[in-house]
């Protein structure tokens, strides 16, 4: 599976995953400034953006799909980042591959099991009529009963795509989405531990990295450092980017 991408920069490989529902522009900014001093590759990820729709969808794949384009790129070793469930896909990457990551870095996930949290966010999605709609404002009018969260709507909103023959589509897999949503809410499982440098940066107000992930952290990345941004959210890169930037740069350069 050929995965589209962006690259920007000269310098030292460092390849971006996106979380779910996202894409590759979610990082553009954050991969123009990293430009300076690396090559900065962002990538959509299977059934995402604009790379191709596949099953199965699960981290072990995508894993595999991330070593595929690293070896059609002759990447045979790079910085890797990932924010949610692009953090877990390098976490299992990483694991699987150690000898192709340099420095490894996971932003807001852990490598735990979660609870369904999206669900009135298929159901919304799903029950919108793009065959229909004539605009994203009149998208977001009818996603606002079911997703209050103006921020939350625009980040899907972007997913949206118009047809020549009238109408919208989505640039994501939905159905295969939804299909193996369990897979993407899944603990991250190895036999073995990733012993390179390993930065887990966790949003303040974030619950989605606790104390009680602790545990499992350590025994899967023995040298991981955990550094907290207190004023962000689940998108640490986007609620704090000057901030984000500064620690995953000097943790790059040490």
């Amino acid at each position: 599976m050929e995965l589209m991408y962006k690259e920007y920069g000269q310098g030292d490989p460092v390849i971006i995953l996106h979380g779910l529902f996202g894409t590759l522009d979610n990082w553009q900014t954050i991969a123009k400034k990293m430009a300076e001093e690396y090559t900065v590759y962002i990538v959509d990820q299977r059934n995402h953006g604009r790379s191709p729709h596949g099953e199965p969808f699960d981290y072990p794949t995508m894993a595999e799909d991330l070593k595929a384009f690293m070896e059609a790129n002759w990447i045979f070793n790079a910085h890797i980042i990932g924010h949610s469930m692009g953090g877990k896909t390098v976490m299992q990457f990483a694991l699987d591959h150690p000898e192709m990551v340099n420095k490894l870095v996971v932003a807001d996930i852990a490598p735990v099991k979660y609870e369904p949290r999206h669900n009135h966010i298929f159901k919304a999605l799903s029950d919108l009529d793009l065959i229909n709609l004539k605009s994203r404002g009149e998208a977001d009018t009818f996603l606002k009963n079911q997703i209050t969260d103006w921020g939350e709507r625009q980040f899907l909103l972007k997913n949206l795509t118009r047809k020549k023959e009238g109408g919208y589509r989505f640039k994501m897999n939905l159905p295969v989405i939804n299909k193996y949503y369990g897979d993407i809410l899944a603990e991250i499982e190895h036999l073995d531990s990733f012993d390179g440098s390993t930065l887990f940066v966790k949003g303040g107000r974030s619950r989605h990295m606790q104390d009680s992930h602790l545990k499992t952290i350590n025994t899967l990345f023995p040298n991981a450092i955990v550094h907290t941004i207190e004023n962000a959210g689940h998108w640490v890169h986007a609620d704090s980017p000057d901030e984000f930037l500064a620690i995953v740069s000097n943790f790059l350069s040490e």
